[in-house]
């Protein structure tokens, strides 16, 4: 599986199991101080992002590591283009019929 997808899953799992167990757990104390319905979904959703994005920083690093590699080795790679020579001999051959 291709390091890009994993660190994807991985990060969505952990962001939607924040967000399931704040889902459950904060709605009574919002609806203490006056936020409900879509305030309190937002106010899950960005707390979920934060806590998905702590733990993803503190214990994905070998995922992050594997992107990243992944990433330069697709850098380092020449970029073929199958039709740059037909392209070039077509440029040449209508500037030399110029």
């Amino acid at each position: 599986m291709s390091p890009w997808i994993q660190y994807t899953l991985v990060r969505l799992g952990v962001f939607a199991a924040a967000f399931t167990v704040l889902y459950l757990v904060l709605p009574t104390p919002l609806a203490s101080v006056d936020v409900v319905g879509f305030a309190a979904i937002v106010v899950v959703t960005l707390v979920a992002a934060i806590i998905a994005l702590t733990l993803s920083y503190i214990f994905l690093g070998r995922l992050r590591d594997a992107v990243a590699l992944d990433l330069a080795s697709r850098r380092a790679r020449p970029s073929i283009d199958p039709d740059a020579d037909a392209e070039d001999a077509a440029v040449r051959s209508d500037s030399a019929e110029s």
